[in-house]
């Protein structure tokens, strides 16, 4: 499967390894998907996103979840094959790769833009490890498609 809409609506679970606005965790959480955020280097720096009374809340876990469907990345792409691995290990069939970059190459919180060679090689490392590929849309876009906010 390589529809990113189909993708994140048959997750139940997203490990999301850094975002550029609060609105990813956020938007993910408010569609019903379990969100855990790797926000920090460290092996404990694990927080869950849930929604409670209405509003997005966090909860200190302080480990990485055993379990996800998509991990979703917002890191150098150096730090890929790392990224796949761990995707690997907790089960995923989906890495979804935002680059918050436009196609000018300027930051963006929601540009999705990857140049060609870059795209085309971030594909092979995570479709080599047997896993689903996607870098675009933004995925707060889709997730509020879902009924995420």
């Amino acid at each position: 499967m390589t529809d990113p809409v189909a993708i994140l609506a048959s997750a139940s679970s997203i490990l999301v390894v850094d975002w550029p606005t609060r609105d990813v965790p956020d938007a993910l959480a408010r569609a019903g998907l379990e969100v855990v955020v790797h926000g920090g280097p460290g092996p404990e720096d694990y927080v869950a996103y849930e929604v409670v009374d209405g509003d997005v809340v966090e909860r200190r876990t302080g480990r990485a979840p055993e379990q996800a469907d998509v991990v979703y990345t917002y890191r150098p792409l150096d730090e890929l094959p790392e990224i796949v691995e761990h995707a690997r290990a907790i089960g995923a069939r989906a890495v979804w790769i935002h680059s918050g970059l436009t196609a000018g190459g300027e930051e963006y919180p929601t540009g999705s833009w990857l140049a060609d060679e870059d795209a085309a090689a971030a594909r092979a490392i995570v479709e080599s490890a047997g896993l689903a590929y996607v870098d675009s849309p933004y995925i707060a876009d889709v997730a509020r498609g879902l009924g995420g906010g």
